[in-house]
């Protein structure tokens, strides 16, 4: 089998999840530059097989956009256009961040670690990718 690949979009940083082979365990991969994405995904495909592509689309509770939306729209066409080969599917990414500074919280990570704001990044996506492994089985 191969790898799901989650991203939590942002303007300025974008967190990336994946899973291991058999799709049971969701692993943070990276935070990186959001104008990296392409060219780290191009490198990464090279060496994993990679079957699906979720990202995390905000929206509000009224299911009207954020101000985040138009970003990862663009972010999903560019994907789309770079990889057609591999399917995308948006879910939502409603208090993601949220869940993953509790989740620093829980875990007992160190104040200044928690304010490594690439943390919360790379911890929203891995919660992207395990819900939706969970809503899929």
């Amino acid at each position: 089998m191969a790898r799901i690949l989650a991203i939590d979009y942002g303007g300025k940083r974008t967190g990336l999840a994946v899973t291991d082979p058999m799709q049971i365990i969701a692993t943070g991969l990276a935070t990186i530059d959001s104008k990296e994405l392409i060219p780290y995904l191009k490198k990464y495909f090279t060496t994993e097989q990679v079957e699906l592509i979720i990202i995390g689309l905000p929206v509000n509770w009224d299911e009207s956009d954020t101000h985040g939306t138009p970003l990862v729209k663009a972010a999903i066409n560019k994907i789309t256009k770079e990889f057609p080969h591999i399917p995308l599917k948006t879910v939502d990414e409603r208090y993601t961040s949220k869940m993953a500074k509790d989740a620093m919280l829980q875990m007992g990570m160190k104040k200044k670690d928690r304010q490594i704001k690439g943390n919360v990044d790379i911890i929203a996506a891995t919660i992207i990718l395990q819900e939706y492994l969970q809503s899929i089985q």
